[in-house]
């Protein structure tokens, strides 16, 4: 499912045009988005969580050459699926 499909199932579920429906979603991950850049944990009840996650600077392989080098740190997003989630995705 892209953003167009899940745009098209809101609009037939709440009544709405496809162009607000789009406008929703669009609304919807820019929020998201914004609030993970903050640093902030994203909490969806019934669906999950997104939490920032700090990786450390680390040792890795060049897969070309083999040679040894350095990762920078970075930040992540990670997503936690709520139990009513886990649970539909598990019978």
């Amino acid at each position: 499912m892209n953003n167009n499909d899940l745009a098209d199932t809101i609009a037939a579920g709440a009544g709405l045009t496809k162009a607000d429906a789009r406008k929703v979603v669009d609304a919807v991950f820019t929020a998201i988005g914004d609030a993970a850049a903050k640093g902030e944990e994203i909490s969806l009840n019934g669906f999950g969580k997104f939490k920032v996650k700090d990786t450390p600077e680390r040792e890795g392989r060049n897969p070309a050459t083999g040679e040894t080098m350095t990762i920078k740190a970075a930040r992540k997003l990670a997503f936690t699926p709520a139990k009513a989630i886990k649970d539909k995705l598990n019978g």
